[in-house]
């Protein structure tokens, strides 16, 4: 497994990351536990989870069970040297944390609960799941909104999470931090705060990317790469459409589809399909699997800190370890740029 530093960080990050949000509810404790032996084995040396973790769907009664069941490996296999470890702390979400969203007083308490349940002295990434000031992601709105925003209280809240960090970085608890689904300007906001108060910067952002979801490749792929903050791309595989498992109209057992949001939270629609097949055609015409291509377009990006690859079973994170060093030549970026301009944003 190739590997590379992320973003302005010392830290040295597999290509690919496991990621875990459905251990609790798709995933079984003893095939998640089987799964993080096996990264480890294959050479992926980064998890990434979350305190709200699992999914499909989010229940209070739920939040914290990824980390559990992660901790739970950790002192099992006394393995936690070898692994880079990132959690995250949701924003506002009735189902976390009722009435509260991020400042510095929820970032202490939740960093200690990571901790707790994941039975570590430290946390490898420390990252933002969204901002209090809401997020265009997860397809909630598709339209900026400016009412109710308040620049001064946006700046001081920063400030006060920065501040914060800094307490927990000094205290041995996180090594460092990043965001997710922020936008160009959020995180510029972060990284200017960050140079005149003298707290940790930013070195990462999680947000989704895919052949079919490229909004990243416009002005937040510049910021990324100009001030070195590694995207981690989450839903690479386009929530499993670029898996092929839902062509011709399939809903395999146990999957998304099947067991969460029946449409993918909206991207499963008549346009996203016929992408699927359109890319689909290029790895069949090029000799490649589907999902090792789609993987290795997203390793490829200049801005890319690491791909978070899912997998709701052992058998599927076997098939993406099998594509691990997989390089797309000249003629297949060419066929794929293509295809991207013939469905540009399918969902």
């Amino acid at each position: 497994m190739r590997t590379r530093t992320l973003g302005s960080s010392q830290i040295v990050v597999s290509e690919f990351c496991l990621g875990t949000m459905t251990f609790g509810t798709q995933t079984p404790e003893d095939d998640a536990h089987r799964q993080l032996s096996k990264a480890l084995d294959g050479g992926i040396n980064f998890v990434d989870t979350a305190e709200m973790y699992p999914v499909n769907p989010v229940r209070a009664e739920t939040v914290g069970l990824t980390e559990t069941i992660i901790g739970r490996w950790i002192a099992a296999s006394g393995r936690r040297d070898e692994m880079v470890l990132a959690t995250k702390i949701a924003g506002p979400s009735e189902a976390v944390r009722p009435g509260r969203g991020i400042d510095g007083e929820t970032l202490v308490e939740a960093v200690e609960a990571s901790l707790k349940r994941l039975q570590t002295g430290w946390i490898d990434l420390f990252q933002l799941h969204w901002p209090n000031r809401g997020s265009y992601h997860f397809r909630q709105n598709w339209a900026f909104d400016p009412s109710g925003r308040d620049p001064a209280a946006i700046e001081t809240n920063m400030v006060e999470v920065l501040e914060a960090m800094d307490e927990l970085t000094r205290a041995g608890k996180v090594r460092a931090f990043g965001l997710s689904n922020e936008t160009a300007w959020g995180t510029a906001q972060w990284l200017k705060l960050a140079a005149e108060t003298g707290t940790p910067r930013m070195v990462s952002i999680q947000n989704e990317y895919s052949l079919m979801c490229r909004l990243f490749d416009t002005d937040l792929a510049e910021l990324a790469l100009a001030e070195q903050v590694g995207l981690m791309a989450y839903s690479p595989l386009a929530t499993g459409l670029l898996s092929g498992k839902y062509r011709n109209g399939a809903v395999p057992e146990g999957s998304r589809m099947a067991v969460g949001s029946h449409n993918l939270g909206g991207r499963a629609s008549d346009r996203a399909m016929a992408a699927v097949e359109a890319y689909a055609a290029v790895a069949e015409a090029h000799g490649l699997d589907i999902v090792h291509m789609a993987l290795a377009f997203c390793a490829a990006r200049p801005f890319m800190g690491s791909v978070i690859v899912g997998a709701t079973t052992e058998a599927q994170l076997d098939h993406i370890l099998a594509g691990q060093g997989q390089s797309l030549d000249e003629a297949v970026m060419a066929d794929l740029n293509a295809v991207h301009r013939a469905h540009p944003m399918p969902y």
